[in-house]
């Protein structure tokens, strides 16, 4: 008995201590300042925010923050905030979001920097003088209907995309003059196709062109096993721009890290002017190798 005593007591506090903090910070733009019981000292992303702490938010600026119970909240207004009056206007949210909160705070962290700029590097797909930054065939999956499409080129524009599938007939052709470009698997063009690869060329030099990548629909039960974790977490379907950042990790976790791209588009459109969302974005080509370091 005394044992098992002691064994609750432990857990207890491991529990209290894994949630000795209110809010995480995971995106910060501008002079913000949090009052702790040390004194004012300046908001960092990844630092957490306890029951009796104080904002102040200053103009223009913007906070993106995480519950404990795995509530997103976004905080645009300047002024002085109390945590706890905060938390108090906190309605739900899913503990399951929080895997996604350590997530995106490991994965940008200066350790997770480090280890990537000392791997290999990114992956070279031969000589192509455009490269497309998709996944490689293995995770080429994509759920939803959205697609952007980049690519990095060292050519004049504009670019001429074209789009086939598996037996090799033209499904699209469309020049634009600049990067992204956005498809939409639901034109009537793309019908009944569960796989389509695309190509991106120069127009005026037919020689600078991409390797064809793979777009490939997912299967019903795969779609449906995505769409029961997304159920769990129905705040990262809303249209606010922390939460597309969100659901970007989500994707990524995921392996589906077409649909991240488009996630990390849509939160940096919302909030073209928070840092945050950039910087994550142009990490998260690094490390899943979509992009060649400059």
């Amino acid at each position: 008995m005394k044992k098992y005593l002691i064994l609750m007591a432990v857990m207890a506090s491991v529990l209290s201590y894994a949630q000795d903090y209110t809010f995480k910070v995971l995106a910060n733009k501008g002079s913000n300042e949090v009052k702790t019981s040390g004194g004012w000292q300046s908001v960092k992303t990844g630092i957490s925010l306890k029951q009796g702490d104080e904002l102040k938010i200053s103009e223009n600026a913007y906070l993106g923050l995480v519950h404990v119970t795995g509530k997103p909240l976004e905080l645009k207004q300047a002024g002085s905030y109390k945590v706890s009056d905060l938390a108090k206007n906190v309605n739900g949210g899913s503990s399951v979001l929080n895997k996604y909160t350590d997530f995106i705070l490991s994965s940008n962290s200066a350790e997770a920097k480090k280890n990537r700029l000392s791997a290999t590097g990114a992956v070279h797909r031969g000589l192509e003088s455009i490269k497309i930054q998709l996944p490689e065939n293995q995770h080429a999956s994509v759920f939803s209907n959205t697609v952007i499409i980049n690519w990095d080129a060292k050519s004049s524009v504009p670019y001429v995309l074209k789009f086939k599938n598996m037996f090799d007939d033209e499904l699209l052709k469309t020049e634009t003059p600049e990067t992204p470009f956005k498809l939409d698997l639901t034109d009537p063009k793309f019908a009944g196709e569960s796989a389509i690869l695309v190509e991106v060329t120069s127009k005026t030099d037919l020689k600078t062109k991409s390797e064809a990548h793979l777009i490939k629909r997912m299967s019903n039960s795969e779609r449906e096993k995505i769409s029961k974790s997304l159920a769990e977490t129905p705040e990262l379907t809303e249209e606010v721009a922390f939460n597309k950042y969100l659901l970007a990790a989500f994707y990524e976790q995921n392996k589906l890290l077409i649909d991240a791209i488009a996630a990390y588009e849509q939160a940096i459109q919302l909030a073209p002017d928070v840092p945050t969302f950039k910087e994550s974005y142009e990490e998260f080509l690094l490390r899943n190798k979509l992009r060649e370091p400059k």
